[in-house]
């Protein structure tokens, strides 16, 4: 069912689940630029409680918008809490969604029981090692394939092929393809304005802006990591360090999107993190 927010975005929303004693789940999509794709997530904890996903503004199924910014954003996480009449909530991020999941407990504390940080980026330059280990993982004709896909104007073919070649190597799992292309084939356009906007609003942050956002959460932060990830695990355990209430979970034989490759061992941990109404 759509929402509107504030300034007039209609959002995508999806909502499964029953409402218990257990505080409610939102899910925060990854990209910047990307869309909701996380229905087999929610179907971990949706007989605990209420989960609710939604497409991020300008995203997906949700309505253009050419504002972008993270307190934007957050902004709109916050009205959604309020819509579904929700005191607390715990907030479930992957990748850049978990950047976002931990601006958002910054800035809303009181209306925050938990986070979950699901293979995000965390602090210092994890690029380097990012971008080394995605191009081992690839043959030299699949970097020049991707390289010229990447410049080009690219028909519906291409484009799938384009998403295809930039996620696989997310993946620790020789199914990787497989997967890369049933999340490549949904047709829905990237915004990669967004991704451009936001992408530069995170790296316009001081070193230690995100450092310092953990610092001052009072609620406790689970970290989850796909030890394939090719996003360096260190960098993760780095900004867990600085995080007052942590726990750190490094998923064996997973990669970037873990509960495909290890469902079991993702479902344990995110059941064991949503509380109950106080």
């Amino acid at each position: 069912m759509p929402f509107s927010t504030s300034d007039g975005v209609r959002l995508w929303t999806a909502t499964t689940g029953t409402a218990t004693s257990a505080v409610p789940v939102v899910i925060l999509h990854g990209g910047p630029g990307l869309w909701d794709d996380y229905a087999v997530l929610a179907e971990m904890l949706d007989d605990l409680t209420v989960v609710h996903r939604f497409d991020q503004r300008g995203c997906g199924r949700s309505d253009p918008s050419d504002l972008q910014t993270m307190q934007r954003l957050a902004q709109d996480i916050d009205e959604l809490r309020a819509h579904w009449g929700h005191e607390r909530i715990v907030v479930v991020g992957h990748s850049f969604g978990a950047t976002l999941a931990l601006v958002y407990a910054a800035s809303y504390p009181d209306h925050v029981a938990g986070v979950v940080y699901l293979d995000g980026v965390g602090i210092g330059d994890w690029r380097t090692a990012y971008q080394g280990e995605a191009d081992r993982r690839m043959t030299p004709a699949q970097r020049d394939r991707l390289e010229a896909l990447t410049a080009a104007d690219r028909t519906a073919d291409e484009e799938t092929e384009f998403r295809v070649l930039s996620w696989f190597t997310d993946h620790a799992d020789q199914s990787a393809m497989a997967w890369a292309l049933e999340s490549a084939s949904v047709d829905l356009p990237i915004n990669f304005a967004a991704n451009s906007a936001l992408g530069a609003e995170i790296r316009s942050w001081p070193a230690d802006h995100v450092a310092g956002l953990v610092a001052t959460l009072p609620m406790p932060v689970t970290y989850i990591h796909g030890d394939g990830d090719p996003r360096p695990a260190s960098a993760v355990q780095a900004l867990a360090a600085h995080t007052p209430h942590h726990t750190f979970h490094l998923v064996p034989n997973a990669g970037h999107s873990p509960w495909r490759e290890q469902p079991e061992a993702v479902r344990d941990v995110l059941r064991a993190v949503v509380p109950k109404r106080t």
